[in-house]
């Protein structure tokens, strides 16, 4: 699959190479639809999605990008009526949470609109012809791993969630099975919505009911900092936090030997780049792309965090 992915690219680069006039590439407009900045992750997902439709436009002078940020579901689902309403042929869409969407986007399909969901996916099967994606099912088994390996005689764990999405689902499933029959404990697990402040406001509400806490797993890089900057305030010791994500604050701490944190799950932003020069290339070059595209999501730890850490990005 990645092989097939690395072909189309470099197909299209060789198109970028060689295109001569507009007329190579067919008209077309493709609506993108994500998430505000309302935290880090997202925060570096407009800056890659911007970058990427920069340079889609620049190569392809006849393909138009209309692109929509939305600080909340609802207004998501307006922003795709809208885009609707330019008539575009093909929809990149992040969702904001994966109910809300699913409806909307799936119109959107009915009406003959090329759709390419990314990253958190909708709440019903086969409505995408292409989706875009971290391995969900291995980023919470990773951290099940993880603990599993920090604490071989047992401990007392607690979980922040995501959102209410169809990965965050994934991955708590995959994170309770590989826990299953081990001596584990789950105190709770509550939403953190991926934000630092209410992985703050979650982390202290743990700490108040739970008078030991062996370790956090906090689902997302940010709510690890809340988490963190809560147990340092309450001065817990011998708490280990496992976030995700990969952003570059978090791997320094993992590469510098921060006592609460030794280790991070990978899934970056940069998942929407591929998702946007796939459907760039489809209506560019008329390439039959469909699909599935799943990148992997390894566990860094001081000995790999080198390969992960990019001081100069935004994320």
């Amino acid at each position: 699959m990645f092989d097939r992915l690395k072909s189309i690219l470099a197909a299209g680069a060789v198109v970028i190479a060689s295109l001569a006039t507009p007329a190579l590439a067919a008209d077309a407009v493709i609506g993108v639809s994500i998430p505000a900045a309302t935290h880090g992750w997202t925060g570096g997902l407009n800056y890659h999605t911007k970058r990427t439709i920069d340079r889609m436009k620049e190569a392809f002078p006849n393909i138009d990008f209309v692109l929509a940020t939305s600080s909340s579901a609802t207004q998501q689902v307006n922003d795709i009526e809208d885009l609707m309403a330019r008539n575009i042929n093909a929809l990149v869409v992040l969702p904001f949470e994966s109910d809300p969407l699913t409806e909307p986007v799936k119109a959107a399909k009915a009406k003959g609109v090329f759709i390419a969901t990314v990253d958190r996916g909708l709440a019903e099967e086969g409505i995408e012809d292409l989706y875009v994606g971290g391995d969900n099912p291995q980023y919470g088994t990773a951290a099940a791993e993880y603990f599993k390996k920090k604490f071989p005689d047992g401990g007392k764990i607690v979980v922040m969630r995501g959102i209410p999405t169809a990965i965050d689902n994934i991955r708590i499933d995959a994170f309770n099975a590989a826990l299953k029959d081990t001596k584990i404990e789950v105190l709770d697990m509550q939403y953190a919505n991926w934000n630092p402040d209410k992985g703050f406001e979650v982390m202290q509400d743990y700490l108040q009911r739970f008078p030991e806490i062996n370790g956090v797993w906090a689902g997302d890089d940010d709510a690890a900092l809340g988490a963190i900057e809560a147990i340092k305030q309450a001065e817990r010791k011998n708490v280990t936090v496992l976030g995700g994500s990969g952003m570059n604050k978090v791997i320094k701490l993992v590469m510098d030997g921060h006592d609460m944190v030794d280790a991070d799950i990978f899934y970056p932003p940069t998942l929407i780049i591929p998702a946007i020069e796939l459907v760039t290339m489809k209506f560019a070059t008329q390439a039959p792309i469909n699909g599935r595209y799943v990148l992997g999501s390894p566990l860094i730890t001081k000995d790999n965090a080198a390969e992960y850490y990019f001081p100069d990005a935004p994320y």
